[in-house]
């Protein structure tokens, strides 16, 4: 049942310990004021910052060896968590300090035995009017370039695990994807073996700043154990300036542009071209964080290739953009300004069935559900398969409001 809108209070200057209700004070109005409490909205891509509880993450490393190493930097000064590749230095999301949450989340949690990662995201999920959220990493996803590769399979482990344990234990509204040491394509089943029927696990995913070609054959025992069991496989976009061609920018802002796109294409590209969707036709593809402007661009380039050289992709029985349009996507973040543009992107991805929003809270680019229900071209279905039918679809999650509907 819809409740009476409440009036955001005036806020203090947001600072790294604002609370999470303060900052989404406006989404819980807008929220209210357009009955989204009364529909569905799954969140597939909200992050926690691993490295404030990188300790309970370390503490659960497999190996002695490289847990006892990535506990030694506990111990220094201002030592950086122990054995991730990331670069804080050049991390410039904050905008120099001009949005601090993205910098730290500093605030209190008290009077509680509840997770404090399960409360602050318990605090944006109410705020936002989420009825899922799907958690992931953040240093985490540039794991993919760390020059060690069995570092990457060591604290897959231990997160998964941290996840699993710690955090989606604590509340069936949170869901994760395992996380896939991609760069160790032996090490990748194993995970999903031993944790892929864990409670809240829904898929897997792959970070997609990393230099390894997605139709390998050492990934195609992965991609059948994915097919048989159901889950999904997800490629999360990032950013990654010491890339050769992203190194030529000096803004972060152009560097930020094109690199969260730039590695979904060439992945997007392999697993197209190499006739993936053909040997695994029932395994659900999901892009993340990419997003959408990059599509139609791919799909009219791809396919003007293709229709010249169809003997160099033999096992293709449609023309690329068909299979492109069979995949899912993630919303965020929507390019809104070109309003024409976008809406002729819905239409090429055929995203009423295909798109899944996401806010990626806490991050300084975030979307809240308005981005899609303020859309004028898409009609009120649509907007509510794409705030979260599309999602609970694909995951197979409950939906309590067609219950509640059903029942009255």
């Amino acid at each position: 049942m819809a409740t009476t809108p409440a009036k955001p209070r005036e806020l203090e200057p947001i600072t790294v310990k604002s609370d999470t209700r303060d900052i989404l004070a406006h989404a819980k109005e807008y929220g209210d004021k357009n009955g989204l409490n009364d529909t569905l909205i799954v969140d597939i891509d909200a992050h926690v910052t691993e490295t404030a509880f990188w300790g309970e993450i370390v503490d659960r490393i497999p190996s002695d060896v490289y847990r006892h190493m990535a506990k030694s930097f506990q111990d220094r000064v201002g030592g950086p968590p122990g054995l991730l590749n990331a670069q804080p230095g050049l991390a410039y999301q904050d905008q120099f300090g001009r949005v601090p949450h993205q910098q730290s989340q500093q605030e209190a949690v008290e009077g509680t035995d509840t997770h404090r990662q399960v409360v602050l995201a318990q605090r944006a999920m109410d705020s936002m009017s989420v009825d899922y959220t799907v958690v992931f990493p953040t240093p985490m996803l540039v794991l993919g370039t760390h020059p060690q590769p069995e570092v990457e399979v060591e604290l897959a482990y231990a997160f998964n695990r941290w996840l699993i344990e710690e955090v989606l234990s604590q509340d069936t509204r949170l869901k994760g994807l395992l996380y896939l040491p991609f760069n160790t394509p032996e090490a990748c089943p194993d995970i999903v073996e031993k944790f892929g029927d864990a409670k809240g696990i829904i898929g897997t995913t792959v970070t997609s700043t990393r230099f390894r070609a997605v139709h390998h054959n050492s990934y195609m025992k992965l991609y059948s154990m994915l097919e048989e069991r159901g889950l999904p496989i997800t490629f999360h976009a990032g950013f990654n300036w010491s890339d050769g061609s992203m190194a030529q920018l000096n803004r972060f802002l152009s560097m930020h542009a094109l690199s969260f796109v730039h590695c979904n294409i060439i992945h997007m590209t392999n697993w197209v071209i190499n006739g993936l969707p053909e040997r695994f036709p029932n395994l659900d593809v999901l892009w993340i964080e990419s997003g959408l402007a990059w599509l139609p661009y791919l799909m009219q380039r791809l396919d003007s290739e293709y229709m010249m050289r169809t003997s160099e992709a033999p096992l293709l029985k449609k023309k690329p953009s068909e299979y492109i349009t069979d995949m899912y996507y993630s919303s965020q973040p929507l390019e809104r300004d070109h309003p024409k543009l976008l809406e002729a992107t819905f239409d090429a991805i055929k995203a009423e069935d295909q798109l899944m929003w996401c806010s990626d809270w806490p991050h300084w680019d975030f979307d809240g559900p308005s981005v899609i229900w303020d859309l004028p071209f898409l009609d009120e279905a649509a907007k509510r398969k794409i705030l979260g039918e599309n999602a609970a679809k694909l995951f197979n999650l409950d939906n309590p409001y067609l219950k509640r509907q059903a029942a009255e």
